[in-house]
């Protein structure tokens, strides 16, 4: 896996590759631990921009390493495995790897929350307390946020389990980003934001020359900011049509704890309610109001999938007065109950969620 054979042209420059990049003393050496169920399009999405760097470049600029929890082949959630490098143990242990680990990846699937435990918590604080920067890829920033070490941090996380999330954790300060950088961590949001947290190294090691051929090779249009949103809010394609209704809609999504009248909308927009609802009438084919129960209600479905949060607190949590009031706006949005939604969570989402 490691350090494959490069195949790509090299960079054709008139001056000396020392001169043309930022050449470090060393490798970056990072081990990337992979978990059961694991994304393999996160996992290569994340490694693959650090081989280009290499080959385009012609300098051993990183260095990687696949870690597991024990020294058996890892099998991803499409049923591929992958062998391990290294394990956890003998990345704890002083002196027994071969180099000073610069970077240490987690790259957890879905079941996600069942995945720590106290020798994994207890590897992790180690690596906190020895200062080397951990990132988390995907859902791997619950695993972070289980063992406190996100307190107070800025992060992100897939946008399936945003909602999940901020219910479960409160102290972490999640963002709807691409990724995040806080300190001595990082979080992004998986799969194919792996890529652009990779081309964030990228740049910040060998810098901005080197992150431009790794993007233009990988045929990527240019370096992503971690800041960009993960998917886009649902009045983005209205931008350039009508601002006021993007702006009315992200309002509503900005507001589900507390619901807002269509006059208090329409207020915060600048416009009058009746020009509201002639925007929605024309763009979204419905009225605001139906729209905004839309937005609560999606959000409830969320939580009812990646949490074991009591109903009754789901539906507080997005703006319902009461359980019956959710389960009959649930039932009008959705075609089931929030019940009968529940019981299709899968088994791996476990009761200490809530």
């Amino acid at each position: 896996m490691m350090n494959a054979p490069a195949r790509v042209p090299e960079v054709s420059s008139p001056v000396r590759l020392e001169a043309a990049f930022q050449v470090p003393g060393k490798a970056h050496d990072i081990a990337v631990l992979v978990l059961p169920g694991f994304s393999h399009l996160a996992l290569h999405a994340y490694i693959e921009p650090l081989r280009i760097a290499n080959a385009v470049s012609r300098l051993p600029l990183f260095r990687w390493r696949i870690a597991g929890t024990d020294g058996q082949a890892v099998v991803g959630a499409n049923g591929l495995s992958i062998p391990v490098d290294v394990t956890v143990e003998e990345l704890a242990a002083d002196g027994s790897y071969d180099c000073r680990l610069n970077q240490f990846v987690v790259v957890a699937g879905e079941p996600v929350e069942k995945q720590m435990t106290p020798h994994l918590n207890a590897f992790l604080r180690i690596l906190a307390r020895r200062g080397i920067p951990i990132s988390a890829v995907g859902t791997a920033t619950w695993l972070l946020a289980q063992t406190g070490l996100l307190a107070e941090s800025r992060c992100t996380i897939h946008w399936s389990r945003l909602a999940a999330f901020s219910e479960v954790f409160h102290k972490p300060r999640i963002r709807d980003s691409l990724f995040v950088r806080d300190g001595q961590y990082s979080t992004c949001a998986g799969e194919l934001a792996a890529f652009d947290l990779a081309v964030d190294l990228v740049a910040g090691h060998a810098g901005a020359y080197v992150a431009q051929e790794v993007c233009r090779h990988a045929t990527v249009e240019g370096q992503r900011s971690g800041s960009n949103r993960q998917t886009g809010p649902s009045g983005l394609a209205f931008a350039g049509v009508s601002d006021k209704l993007a702006m009315a809609m992200r309002i509503m999504e900005e507001n589900v704890e507390t619901a807002l009248s269509m006059g208090d909308v329409a207020g915060r927009v600048g416009i009058s309610r009746r020009q509201l609802e002639r925007l929605f009438a024309i763009h979204i084919g419905q009225p605001p109001a139906r729209h905004y129960l839309r937005v609560r209600v999606d959000q409830a479905k969320r939580l009812l999938e990646g949490t074991r949060m009591p109903i009754i607190d789901i539906a507080v949590a997005c703006g319902f007065i009461s359980a019956s009031h959710f389960a009959k706006c649930f039932r009008i949005i959705n075609g089931l109950s929030p019940q009968q939604c529940r019981t299709m969570v899968p088994a791996w989402v476990g009761p200490g969620l809530g």
